[in-house]
Order: structure tokens, then sequence, then C-alpha cells
């Protein structure tokens, strides 16, 4: 293959994979120049036209890239089969589906308690709150954006996305215009904030988990703190510039106070109580941060059986509801299952086809070819020295990361494991987590609001935006050259 069809081949769709075939799989056959891999970059392309294409199609995003999955790996599988090797595929796509379960039940057990909470009127209540305090439209813009940016480091930014996001569309009702732009701003600094602490991306997790693995590298707890005021930078830039489009308007609704259902608050705790075992079970235990969510959604779980036990039916009239929030009793009973019920499956089953399809594409072989130009011939080109060389590949990671997803072009580049300073290892923690705001799509946060504010936040309307947040990308890594130059 020359250089030219090469970078093509890559520019195009060769994006990295999930899964790798030496880590998975004794038997590899390099299927980039085959029919096959051909046809599977195609099919995922046109998978992603159509979900692209949603807002104006209305076509769920979930179902081409499902059935894209299953078509490339079918693919594969009869090239290996045709060949005498009927278990290699078998075991690649089940390395994927596990990746994808620790963030499909991640994704379940946060949307399960923002569905309670939001049942128990915790976000009216919030509503009704920010109402009577007076605060426009601009006001909420940043105090949403702050929020996202403090507590994403902490419950990490997908978490923190869904809670902000449903915040913003309680205020904004009928305002589409304010809730597009507060779901974007929630979406680059949830992605921002997440960039400098271990616990607030999955990206910065994996590398951080890789360091742990491996004893020595590539970076360690506390220098992940030294990406903060890129971050910042990353994050203020674009919502400076959007703050004056923001509806210089107050919400509408009457200032009558809303109370929440018995319970919301403990459930809120219950919430907190969760993240902190994911954290610890991670952190402490060494084990997937999923499991400690899981053991979270079992809290809320008993305390749904509390509240059922315990409710009492009551007159449906004012007084009687008034009252009830701080009786044993409650209007409304309480069942947890319902918020289970209500989790945005399409989100869900469009993180799987995600997954499955670039998993495939990373198994044709992709990411050896993805990784020769990145790191060997893009330096060699620019005549860059050995300690800036991988400066543009770490950038361009960014850029893929919006069109993919930075968890697999995360998990890839940790597998080519290239040689890198620690400056260079920051940076490209930095550019895969926030370039993925540069698109809906580009990160986990993106596609849950997709789902949670579906028609409100869409994929063109981000796109609309996408030059300034490129430009506090651009100004996010410079920053990071300047200040932790040292690092290089």
């Amino acid at each position: 293959m020359n250089r030219t069809n090469s970078f093509l081949i890559f520019l195009l769709c060769s994006f990295p994979s999930l899964s790798f075939a030496s880590a998975t799989s004794e038997v590899w056959i390099d299927l980039t120049q085959h029919w096959v891999g051909f046809a599977a970059l195609a099919i995922f392309i046109a998978s992603y036209a159509l979900v692209m294409a949603e807002e104006f199609i209305h076509l769920r995003k979930s179902k081409p890239v499902v059935l894209a999955a299953g078509i490339i790996w079918a693919l594969i599988a009869f090239v290996y089969a045709t060949k005498g090797f009927t278990h290699e595929a078998e075991i690649a796509v089940r390395h994927n589906l596990l990746e994808y379960a620790e963030l499909m039940l991640f994704l379940l057990v946060a949307m399960t308690y923002i569905n309670a909470m939001e049942e128990r009127q915790a976000f009216d209540a919030l509503r009704s709150w920010l109402v009577r305090k007076g605060y426009g439209f601009r006001q909420l813009f940043w105090i949403t954006g702050g929020l996202a940016f403090v507590i994403s480091p902490i419950a990490d930014n997908l978490t923190t996305a869904l809670l902000m996001c449903a915040v913003v569309m309680a205020v904004g009702g009928s305002n589409n215009k304010f809730i597009l732009l507060g779901a974007i701003n929630i979406v680059i600094a949830a992605n921002a904030g997440g960039a400098f602490s271990p616990f607030g991306d999955i990206t910065t997790l994996m590398v951080w988990q890789k360091s742990v693995m491996t004893a020595q590298g590539p970076v360690d707890f506390f220098a992940f703190f030294a990406l903060f005021l890129p971050a910042v930078v990353n994050w203020l830039v674009p919502a400076a510039i959007m703050h004056f489009s923001v509806p210089n308007e107050h919400p509408s609704g009457d200032s009558e106070e809303v109370f929440m259902r018995r319970g919301a608050m403990r459930i809120i705790f219950l919430f907190v109580a969760t993240i902190a075992t994911a954290v610890s079970f991670h952190n402490f235990l060494h084990l997937p941060p999923v499991i400690g969510m899981l053991t979270g959604l079992a809290y809320l779980k008993f305390f749904g059986y509390y509240l059922k036990k315990t409710h009492k039916q009551m007159p449906d009239t004012p007084v009687d509801r008034r009252r009830s929030q701080h009786a044993i009793g409650d209007v409304m009973p309480f069942d947890s299952f319902d918020g289970v019920a209500r989790a945005e499956w399409d989100t869900l089953l469009f993180f799987y086809g995600v997954v499955l399809c670039v998993g495939g594409l990373g198994f044709i072989g992709y990411l050896g070819v993805a990784s020769e130009i990145m790191y060997t011939e893009w330096g060699q080109l620019l005549n860059l020295s050995s300690e800036m060389n991988a400066t543009p590949a770490n950038i361009v990671v960014g850029v893929l990361s919006a069109i993919v997803d930075n968890i697999p072009v995360m998990f890839a580049v940790l597998t080519m494991m290239p040689d890198m300073s620690l400056g260079q290892w920051l940076l490209v923690t930095l550019t895969a987590g926030v370039g993925g705001s540069m698109l809906s799509i580009g990160s986990a946060a993106g596609v849950a609001l997709m789902g949670q504010a579906r028609g409100k936040y869409t994929f063109f309307g981000h796109l609309k935006w996408t030059p300034v947040i490129m430009l506090g990308y651009a100004a996010s890594i410079a920053t990071h050259m300047w200040v932790n130059s040292g690092l290089f």
C-alpha cells in the first residue's frame, strides 16, 4: 500500500478500534486490502451518514449502526470461516461485547437515577426555585455550565451531562434556543472538566488505569491536574462567544413553589453514594467502575421497596399534595423499575452499534495502518524533533474522537503505546477528552443528551457551533504547550 492510499483510507474511515487482533486471537488475517475491508468501511460510512441525518429523516440513530455492526462482523466471520478459522471472529466480537456491556450498564444506572429524580419532581422543584430567584437564561447558561465543569471531575462527564441537561430542560421549558445552547455548553464543560481528573472521563480513566497496570506510566494520578488550566480555556472560549446568542430573557412560568415528592432528597443522596461507590471500587479495589454503579442501583431498589411499603394514598387536592411531601404516605407511589424502563434505549443501542462497528474495522487491520501513519510518517514528513514528533498525531486524535467517539480512539492509542514524553501523553489525554465536543456524536455526553433532549439538541444544531468549539480546542492545546512546556 503506498503512502497516499494509506493516508486517504485513514482519513476517510480507518478508525481505531476497541479491540486489537493480537489481544484477542492467535490468528489474524490482514483484510485492509480485501474486498471485505472496503465493504466494511463503506457500510460504516453509510450508517454514520444516516445517524447525522437523523434530524431530517427521523430515523432513530441506533437502527443503522446496529444493522451495520451485524453485517460487518458477519463479513469478517465469513472470511475467517472460509480459511478454516471458525472461532477467531467469535473471540474478537466477545471482547467488544464486554467493552460495550460495561459502558451500557454504567449508562443504564445513571439514566435510571436521573429518571427517578425526575419522577420525584426534583428537577421541577429546582426549576421553580431558579425561576423564583429571578435568574435569566444567560445567568442559567453560566450556572449550569459552571456546575458541569466542577462536578464532572468527580462524578464523570456523562453522568454530569445527563444531570445538568435535565436542569436545563426543566428551566428552559419551550425555549428551544436556550436548551440547544445550554446543552452544547454542558457537553463542552463536562468534557473539559473530565479531562483533568482520572475519574472525570472514561478516556482519562483508561490512561490512568494503564499507568496502574504497567506500574511505570504513561501518567500517574496527580500528573493529570496539569491539564486544569487548558481545560478551563477549552470551556471558557466557546462559552464566552455563545453567551451573546443566549436569549436575554427570563424563564416563563409562575412563581408557585413546587414541592419534591417524598424521598427525592434521599434519592439524590443515594445517587451521590452510588458515584462514590463506583469511584471507590475502582480506586481501592481495582474493580471496574460499573460494578460500583450496579451496586449503587441496588441502593435505589431497596429504597424504592421502602417507599412502596410505606405508601399511603391521599386525596388529590393541592393542600393534601403539599402535606404529603412531609408525611409517611405520598400521592404517587414509587417504582424503581419505571426508571429502568424509561432509560434512553435508543442511545444505549447506538453505543452498541458504534462499539461493534469500530471494533470490526479494527480487527480488519486498520489500527496498524493508523499507528504507522500517525506516529511515524507524519513526524518525519514535518521534520519534527523527537520530543514533538507525536504532536500532529495527538492533535488529530482529538479530531477523530469527534467523529467516532473518544473511547475507541483512546483505546487504540493505548494499544499502540507509542514512545512519548509525559507532555505528549497529557496532550493526547486532553485532545481525546475535549475533542469529542466538536460534534454531538463525538462523546458519550453528547450522544446521551441527543436522546435526553430529543428534537431540541440535535446534530446539526451542535454543528453550527463547531467552528467556535474548534477555537476553544486550539486554544486549550496552545495553553497546554505553553504552561506545561517543561513536560515535553
